[in-house]
């Protein structure tokens, strides 16, 4: 059998990573080779940054490079298909909710090739959100979709998707972060993170850093929170240019971007993480960070059922008052989500097993099917 596992964002990475090493440890016969679409590129996703998470370079690159949300994802389209139809895979694994994802999805599903979709079911319900029509559109011709947790499942059921292509696995970003923690914890902490405690903020969505007035008013919050700790503040070249026309309080450490085993340990070390990013939300979760999300919704609402977050959208009274319970004493009580466990990509790859060899039985016995809802731990 052959596999295309796609990533074309960093992000993506950091969930193929462990993908990769279950099927060289579990599966090592089938052919596996990875395809980076280019669709982002970044001194932070230099040879470092693959070696960091035991990365090998990539089998192939379609170097699609920057355009627009059109432009991106018909040059992803146009260059995939080649691939495809060079390699001819029995399987495209694709992850998360880039352009990426929906553009070889797409593509692989009118040529004939089955799809799996790793880290399916997530939901935002804001169609304003270019991911979240990614991620509608991937699940819905997917044939196999990986879950993270028991949300995902009901949303793709109440979205009439078969119980069949449902596979609840756990999640392969906690995967690769239980796997470094170790590491990253142990990496020299920034100048800017003192002893005595700090916090970290990550901003970067069009609708809360492209317009100085609506950075203004998180500033605000921001600049409060400040007085009473300091707070690291990774800067994304998004929001540089609109945060230079604001005034910042002194305790606010403005800093480079980080790769991710320094990001890791920064977070790790941290007494609570402000953020309008996705990713960080689960990974603050399994590591007791209190977390303060600063959109108005998340597509990963496990994480303030269950977990640390707290969606606090951009009120600045809000954030405050959030920031300052925690600084108080008083976060929110927190459990991890079952099967974030570290063993996500061990079932992913086991279930595809479970397909192929029913695959096979079912070419040589008039379609019977082997399924299993529930992997083992």
């Amino acid at each position: 059998m052959k596999h295309l596992l796609v990533a074309g964002a960093r992000p993506n990475f950091m969930k193929i990573a462990p993908i990769m090493r279950a099927f060289s440890e579990l599966a090592p016969g089938e052919e596996v080779l990875l395809v980076h679409t280019g669709q982002h590129y970044s001194a932070n996703m230099s040879d470092s940054f693959f070696a960091d998470l035991g990365i090998p370079d990539p089998d192939i690159n379609l170097g699609v490079g920057s355009g627009s949300h059109a432009e991106q994802t018909a040059k992803v389209m146009v260059a995939f298909e080649r691939v495809c139809q060079e390699e001819r895979p029995d399987w495209v694994l694709v992850v998360g909710d880039v352009k990426s994802t929906v553009a070889c999805t797409i593509t692989a599903k009118k040529l004939g090739v089955k799809v799996a979709h790793v880290e399916a079911g997530l939901r935002s319900r804001d169609m304003s959100m270019p991911e979240e029509i990614n991620r509608l559109c991937t699940d819905v011709i997917s044939d196999l979709l990986f879950t993270t947790d028991e949300l995902a499942d009901a949303n793709l059921r109440n979205e009439g998707v078969p119980e069949a292509k449902i596979r609840r696995v756990g999640n392969t970003m906690i995967d690769t972060l239980l796997r470094h923690i170790g590491r990253a914890r142990a990496f020299p902490a920034h100048p800017a993170a003192r002893n005595d405690g700090y916090a970290v903020l990550t901003m970067h969505r069009p609708s809360n850093v492209d317009r100085v007035d609506d950075l203004a008013r998180t500033v605000r919050a921001i600049n409060a929170i400040a007085e009473r700790i300091p707070i690291v503040f990774p800067v994304h070249p998004r929001t540089a240019p609109t945060l230079r026309a604001l005034d910042l309080h002194p305790n606010l450490q403005l800093t480079e971007p980080m790769s991710y085993l320094p990001f890791l340990g920064l977070v790790a070390n941290s007494r609570m993480v402000l953020t309008d990013s996705g990713g960080i939300q689960e990974e603050t979760t399994v590591l007791g960070i209190p977390c303060l999300t600063m959109r108005p919704n998340t597509e990963r609402p496990i994480t303030c059922e269950i977990g640390t977050n707290v969606l606090v959208g951009t009120d600045p009274d809000l954030i405050q008052q959030e920031a300052f319970a925690v600084l108080d004493g008083k976060p929110k009580p927190a459990a991890v989500p079952e099967l974030w466990d570290g063993k996500a990509a061990e079932r992913i790859v086991g279930s595809l097993s479970l397909e192929e060899t029913a695959g096979r039985l079912g070419a040589h016995s008039h379609g019977h099917t082997l399924h299993s809802r529930q992997l083992p731990a």
